[in-house]
């Protein structure tokens, strides 16, 4: 009996010391919890620069006890894809690729057309699905995971264009464009899904912030790419073809990396009526743009301004034609636009949260002013255009008119409509926008009547006609 006793005595006081301990985890977690919420809301508070930082609009009770934590994810994960953005940028890094692997040359001229309207073209039947979902952000996950792995596929390419497959540039090149198709569709899942996340989870008044400090990010890491490529070693040949190669992968890696990341966010289910229907129903969402007047406005003045995108290129082509087109005036290219992206991405952030369609009105009137300029030096300065700084200079303030414009249609688009209708909105917008891009892409058929600095004047008065479709428009930050 002592000895069942003693045994007894020892289970309770062995049970009693387990249960302290596990008392003390449980403690030492939850102050861990605590610290880390702690972080995650003073990293909050000073990002948005406001005390009331909780305050929430458009969005239930519980997703607002949410905000922090989603708003810091949803920004590490816009982060995270715009420096692969950066690494794989469709108008330096794809076209050096596609010319180091031997593809023709007619090739080259796809790139720009898939890379942004394949992402809009499906989107209005992608959207029939996603309003089948309670929770959406497992969509923008699955099109980022699928991004990683076409570009992946990329820096496959790469390397086996310097082995097994060195003598089928047409081959490789026929293969990258069909990944830059596979990439370009994930990015259409990842867009629909990713403004109905943000509607879900970020007050109104904090979705401008948001997306200028994503953008801010993205021009710090390409102002570092631009000085890298422009100091860095002098690569050429297999060399530079390997280390693409790598940067590609790299790029893979961050989309996979944001993946997980968006995936930690705390999205709580929403309506999912409507979406039965299939691509019958999709297609009866059309019917937005002349039952719904206020939506129809603001993809007339989103269309007009996609000036600000079209003019850039034309751009780069004036200055390799009066300057020297060698890989340091393109690294001053590229260096002008991150710049802008770091300087204007919160000043439009911030402008957004209080009206957004004021952003895209003085965005619109500043890309017109510098097409009026360019203009202006080329039919009475032409000499002037072979000034180092000029064009760059342009270049950089065209970048902060496009940011503003980018900033000011996303914010607003978001804030116009609730639940599925936000959803509506935005696939019929960008299947529309989508079309309309591959038809003004066109435009380019007039440089041999107008010249590049003709056409630029041209998308100028576009611009100007953009910004007084957006006056038209309803405030949506009230």
């Amino acid at each position: 009996m002592p000895s069942s006793s003693s045994s007894q005595s020892s289970s309770t006081q062995s049970s009693r010391t387990r249960s302290s301990r596990s008392q003390s985890a449980s403690n030492a977690s939850g102050a861990a919890t605590a610290s880390r919420r702690s972080l995650t809301d003073d990293l909050y508070e000073k990002l948005v620069n406001d005390e009331d930082a909780r305050a929430c609009r458009a969005i239930p009770d519980e997703a607002c006890r949410e905000v922090p934590g989603n708003f810091i994810r949803t920004l590490a994960s816009q982060a995270l894809t715009k420096l692969g953005d950066a690494l794989v940028n469709p108008k330096i890094t794809l076209p050096w690729l596609l010319q180091s692997v031997g593809a023709p040359l007619w090739m080259l001229a796809w790139l720009v057309p898939i890379r942004e309207s394949g992402s809009m073209l499906p989107q209005l039947a992608i959207a029939s699905w996603v309003r089948t979902l309670a929770v959406r952000k497992w969509v923008w996950v699955l099109g980022s995971g699928l991004q990683a792995l076409a570009i992946a596929g990329l820096a496959l390419l790469a390397l086996a264009s310097l082995g097994p497959l060195a003598e089928a540039g047409t081959l490789v090149g026929g293969l990258m464009l069909g990944l830059l198709v596979l990439f370009s569709l994930a990015r259409g899942l990842s867009s629909v899904a990713s403004k109905d996340v943000l509607g879900k989870t970020i007050p109104k008044q904090r979705r401008g912030s948001l997306g200028g400090w994503a953008e801010s990010l993205a021009g710090f890491i390409t102002l570092g790419l631009a000085l890298a490529l422009m100091f860095g070693p002098g690569l050429q040949g297999d060399a530079a073809t390997q280390l693409y190669a790598a940067g590609f992968a790299a790029a893979a890696g961050l989309w996979a990396l944001a993946a997980w990341v968006y995936a930690g966010i705390r999205e709580f289910p929403g309506e999912t009526d409507g979406g039965k229907n299939g691509l019958k129903e999709a297609f009866g969402r059309v019917s937005l743009l002349w039952e719904d007047a206020p939506f129809r406005n603001f993809l007339l003045a989103r269309g007009l301004l996609l000036c600000s995108a079209l003019t850039a290129p034309f751009i780069v082509v004036l200055a390799q034609q009066s300057l020297q087109a060698s890989l340091s005036v393109l690294a001053l290219f590229m260096a002008a636009s991150g710049l802008a992206s770091l300087l204007s991405g919160r000043f439009w952030g911030r402008f957004a949260d209080v009206s957004s369609r004021r952003v895209m009105i003085s965005a619109g009137l500043l890309a017109a002013a510098v097409g009026a300029v360019i203009w202006a030096f080329a039919f009475w300065l032409p000499g002037s255009l072979q000034q180092l700084w000029l064009l760059p200079l342009m270049y950089f303030v065209l970048s902060v008119a496009h940011q503003g414009v980018r900033l000011g249609r996303k914010t607003y688009v978001v804030n116009l409509g609730e639940g599925n209708r936000r959803t509506d909105y935005v696939a019929v917008g960008n299947t529309l926008i989508g079309i309309l891009l591959l038809l003004t892409g066109a435009i380019g058929a007039l440089t041999p009547w107008l010249g590049i600095a003709g056409v630029i004047l041209v998308l100028s008065l576009m611009g100007l006609a953009g910004s007084a479709m957006a006056w038209r428009l309803p405030e949506v930050e009230d």
